[in-house]
């Protein structure tokens, strides 16, 4: 279980020559990281800040979902690529219907990423005038963080996407990618 690992061996683990974790597993993770930030600085702005409770259980919350979809992403993604490896294992009648359920599975949970850390863009950036300013910085590094993520994760559902035309999803994805990035550019201008 990717969650289980230390940072030494997650780091590990994404760098061995299997596919999975991939990148959707790495975009959950660092979105994570990025509600972590919030949870931090917000539970650190407790003394001046009425609602650091509440955006700190709220981003807490909002982590631990994202942990859940890096491990769902691993798992979706290498079953996914096990049966699109292998299709002359499907029944031919069946063919059709298990390689397009594997391709939906595995742009599903990246679009959970992206919208969820399209969220935590959005939190990151409400609390960044409220924490204190010894954590500031912190608070707009979880924005560039959970913006870039959902940017990752939004190509993984194009990709995965990409013989389907039309898919909703992809412009969900697409959506909450861009809206993300929105978010950074009010906290990093582009120069």
């Amino acid at each position: 279980m990717l969650l289980d690992l230390t940072v030494q061996g997650w780091l590990e683990e994404l760098g061995e020559r299997g596919p999975a974790p991939g990148g959707g597993s790495a975009a959950a993770v660092t979105a994570a990281m990025a509600a972590a930030l919030v949870a931090m600085a917000a539970r650190l702005s407790a003394d001046s800040w009425a609602d650091a409770a509440g955006f700190s259980a709220q981003t807490a919350a909002l982590r631990d979902r994202l942990a859940a979809l890096a491990q769902a992403d691993a798992d979706d993604y290498a079953e996914s690529l096990r049966i699109l490896e292998n299709p002359e294992a499907i029944p031919a009648e069946r063919r059709d219907r298990v390689l397009a359920s594997a391709l939906d599975r595995a742009a599903q949970t990246p679009l959970l990423i992206a919208e969820t850390a399209g969220d935590v863009a959005t939190l990151a950036y409400q609390a960044r005038e409220r924490v204190e300013p010894k954590v500031q910085a912190d608070v707009e590094a979880a924005v560039a963080l959970a913006a870039s993520a959902a940017q990752a994760a939004a190509r993984f559902v194009e990709v995965n996407l990409s013989a389907t035309r039309g898919d909703p999803r992809v412009e969900q994805a697409r959506a909450a990618a861009e809206a993300a990035a929105r978010t950074m550019r009010n906290v990093f201008p582009p120069t």
